[in-house]
């Protein structure tokens, strides 16, 4: 269908700042994830009694310098959010991810050089 990364329907909500083509090359995905070794999750906080998502000053996946955890065109609030999260899962053993404010893996990983490729429910 010849569509170009540029004319991605997925570009204005998952990566409006960088070309598609940049993605693997500037760090917004790897060749080999670390979610397939079971050592990574992606997370937010959210709303107790709501459930609604806090305000991380972008979505969940978005593919720019907004989503780095140290982007200053965040509101002080916002940054707030993503310290919060951040300094939690510090304390529970897992690095942040330098790209992604939601992005965090394991430090002292059970498997760091095997991928695993299972179905998980």
């Amino acid at each position: 269908m010849g569509e170009g990364p540029e004319r991605s329907e997925e570009k204005p909500e998952f990566y409006p700042d960088v070309d598609k083509q940049d993605l693997f090359r500037r760090g917004y995905i790897a060749e080999k994830s670390s979610h397939s070794r079971g050592s990574t999750v992606d997370l937010t906080l959210v709303e107790r009694g709501t459930g609604r998502e806090i305000d991380m000053g972008t979505p969940f996946d978005f593919f720019s310098p907004k989503s780095w955890p140290e982007d200053g065109s965040v509101t002080g609030a916002q940054r707030e959010n993503r310290n919060r999260l951040r300094d939690a899962m510090r304390r529970r053993g897992f690095a942040p991810y330098d790209r992604e404010w939601w992005h965090f893996t394991l430090k002292d990983e059970p498997f760091p050089g095997r991928s695993f490729d299972f179905p998980v429910r």
